[in-house]
């Protein structure tokens, strides 16, 4: 299958514990379902794999944070869930398969996403 994206994102552990704990309604609007009350680094990973979705799509504008949730396959790999917003852009773009990657270390999580057509 040919790749239709590629998306790499980091994101800042305490930085983002930082905002959680400032706006604590800011959880409830960047994740969803099991991700909700996840660790912070476990979050963090969810944020930027959110992020590398959207570089990998072309980052278009009105996709909705909830409508690409990571969840754990039955193995514990990390995969997504697309609905509504992200499933309508990825249908666009003929994704047959979304591969997903995080990592978190020394206060930075990182998330590495692939698209195939």
């Amino acid at each position: 299958m040919p790749v239709v994206g590629v998306g790499v994102d980091v994101c800042d552990v305490e930085r983002l514990r930082a905002a959680l704990e400032r706006t604590p309604a800011l959880a409830a609007r960047l994740f969803v379902g099991g991700e909700l009350g996840l660790p912070v680094e476990s979050l963090a990973a969810r944020f930027a794999a959110k992020e590398a979705l959207a570089k990998a799509l072309g980052a278009p504008a009105g996709m909705d944070w909830h409508d690409a949730e990571v969840v754990p396959l039955p193995s514990g790999q990390p995969a997504f869930e697309l609905r509504g917003t992200v499933l309508a852009v990825a249908d666009r773009l003929g994704v047959r398969a979304t591969h997903l990657s995080l990592s978190h270390d020394a206060g930075i999580a990182t998330a590495f996403v692939v698209l195939e057509g």
